[in-house]
């Protein structure tokens, strides 16, 4: 297996492109491995990320008619952006889907979605087996079980698929906080969907801004 390593390969704004798959009321309606409303919070965060990065994103549904459609979490978004609906299990396999990736002329496929064990491992197994560079978002997906999710992923890694959760992704595109072009975006996602770490940033503007006691004014 070709290790990846180096900074050649950690991810880039400029050479990524999303695929968010199936994020939909009906996958959502039996998902076990993840608490629901968390993988609504981490799909939507890693929307927004992709808008303010400029990074291409691709939505698709399959069977939207009877699945239901994308969160409006996702597709708010991105707005009037079509969403393509499959037939097909593996997203890989849909030429309109796999059209709208090359287009881009992005190297480094991203992918999230619903089941990380059948509509995210297939299309990752075989864009590998294409030659792409290809990371899934962890915590954007999620499967019928925590044992489907795990063997899922471990099935992607031995296939050669880098593993990210978002945060990690969005602070991989921002790479140095000298660079201030998406500070603003990057500072309100971490507000409004990383907890704990958005509330603290929140508490220590708070801090930074109280006069100090008996300070003279």
């Amino acid at each position: 297996m070709k290790f990846r390593n180096g900074v050649a390969s950690l991810l880039r704004p400029q050479d990524s492109v999303l695929v968010m798959i199936d994020h939909q009321p009906f996958q959502l309606a039996n998902l076990n491995s993840h608490d629901p409303q968390m993988v609504v919070n981490n799909s939507a965060a890693l929307a927004k990320a992709a808008k303010a990065y400029g990074v291409p994103t691709i939505l698709t549904s399959v069977i939207a008619d009877r699945g239901g459609l994308i969160f409006p979490h996702i597709t708010d978004v991105f707005p009037g952006q079509e969403v393509i609906d499959r037939t097909l299990l593996n997203t890989w396999e849909d030429r309109k889907v796999v059209n709208a990736v090359e287009a881009t002329g992005r190297k480094q496929l991203i992918i999230a979605g619903l089941y990380t064990e059948i509509c995210v491992a297939m299309p990752v197994i075989h864009a590998l087996g294409e030659g792409w560079d290809v990371t899934v978002i962890t915590d954007a997906c999620g499967a019928l079980s925590v044992e489907a999710h795990q063997v899922a992923i471990q099935r992607m890694i031995a296939a050669g698929a880098n593993m990210m959760t978002w945060l990690a992704l969005v602070s991989e595109w921002q790479r140095d906080h000298a660079r201030t072009e998406h500070v603003a975006e990057f500072v309100d996602i971490l507000k409004h969907h990383a907890a704990g770490s958005g509330i603290a940033f929140l508490w220590e503007q708070q801090l930074l801004n109280t006069p100090v006691p008996g300070a003279a004014r």
